[in-house]
């Protein structure tokens, strides 16, 4: 079943810098440093891009590498087996990236349910709530703190659609995210 969360639509144009990065199901298995690495990666490369045509490196670089590395972390630790696929761009400030993966619809129920709430609140009053109720249960998982700091702090667009893949009990998700990047 097709369900829709956000913002999904890319809005960058083929005049854009852009990156497609796939990250293969294989023997060496995908694991956290591979979300390091390759967040440092794409921050490092748009950064470049955005500091020639005037703004602050760093900035660019911490926030597309943060960005990244959180909704790659999500993908690997939450995936049901085949490639992850980074598709990025930056068009002026606005850098842009869509992740795709396949998870379980067990998976998908559970993250629809966060993010029915995620999507339909104040992401900052949501990041106080979840951060008191975390420090009231420290075994507390899945509380979607990285996506809030991110809606919350960092002013990102997210939106994610869940679709149909081929296999009994999977289904194909894209995680989209839009920064401005000064």
């Amino acid at each position: 079943m097709e369900a829709t969360f956000g913002q999904v639509d890319l809005t960058n144009g083929a005049g854009a810098l852009k990156n497609r990065i796939r990250l293969a199901e294989g023997p060496l298995d995908l694991a956290w440093q591979h979300c390091g690495v390759t967040s440092e990666f794409l921050g490092d490369f748009f950064a470049l891009r955005r500091a020639a045509e005037g703004g602050d490196y760093n900035e660019a670089r911490h926030s597309i590498g943060y960005l990244t590395n959180e909704l790659l972390e999500n993908a690997v630790k939450f995936r049901r087996g085949a490639d992850i696929t980074l598709e990025a761009s930056l068009e002026g400030t606005t850098f842009e990236i869509r992740i795709s993966n396949v998870i379980t619809g067990e998976t998908a129920g559970r993250f629809q349910a966060l993010l029915a709430e995620l999507t339909t609140r104040d992401p900052g009053e949501l990041l106080i709530e979840r951060i008191e109720q975390n420090a009231e249960n420290m075994e507390s998982s899945g509380s979607g703190l990285g996506l809030l700091t991110l809606m919350s702090d960092y002013g990102a667009r997210l939106g994610w659609r869940f679709q149909p893949a081929a296999g009994t009990d999977v289904l194909r998700l894209d995680t989209y995210a839009a920064l401005d990047i000064v």
